[in-house]
C-alpha cells in the first residue's frame, strides 16, 4: 500500500455535498467516471467521493478522521469556516511545530487538518 486512493464521505444531498466540498477543496477537479458515470472530487491522487448517507452508513462524526495536509494552516481553518464548518476539536500543536484540528462539515462528518504552525495563539 502507497497512498490513499479515495475517502467516501456519506451526505443527505449528493448536489450540495458535491458543491461544498469543491468549495472547501479549491484545486479539487470536478471528474465523472466512466462507464458508471459516478462523479467525484479528484485531490492530487486521492478520489473524495460524495456518497449517500443510508441507514448502514450516516452522516457525522462517528470513527476515522482523514487529515488533509495544508501548507498555510490558519488560510485553510479559515476558508473551511467561512463555508459554515465548524471547529469541533483543537487546534492543537502536535509533534514540534505542527498544527491539527477537526471541523464538521454542513452534514456533520470531520475533517481534519495538519499543518505547519507560522503563528501559535
Amino acid at each position: 500500500m502507497s497512498f490513499v486512493s479515495a475517502v467516501l464521505v456519506h451526505v443527505a444531498d449528493m448536489d450540495e455535498g458535491i458543491a461544498w466540498y469543491q468549495k472547501a477543496f479549491p484545486g479539487a477537479v470536478r471528474t465523472v467516471s466512466q462507464p458508471s458515470g459516478f462523479e467525484f472530487l479528484q485531490i492530487g491522487q486521492t478520489q473524495l467521493e460524495l456518497v449517500p448517507a443510508d441507514d448502514k452508513v450516516a452522516s457525522g462524526a462517528a470513527g476515522s478522521v482523514v487529515y488533509w495536509w495544508t501548507d498555510d494552516f490558519e488560510k485553510s481553518l479559515t476558508h473551511l469556516q467561512a463555508l459554515g464548518a465548524v471547529l469541533y476539536r483543537g487546534p492543537m500543536r502536535i509533534d514540534g511545530d505542527i498544527l491539527m484540528c477537526q471541523v464538521r462539515d454542513p452534514w456533520g462528518n470531520c475533517i481534519g487538518l495538519r499543518g505547519a504552525a507560522l503563528s501559535v495563539a
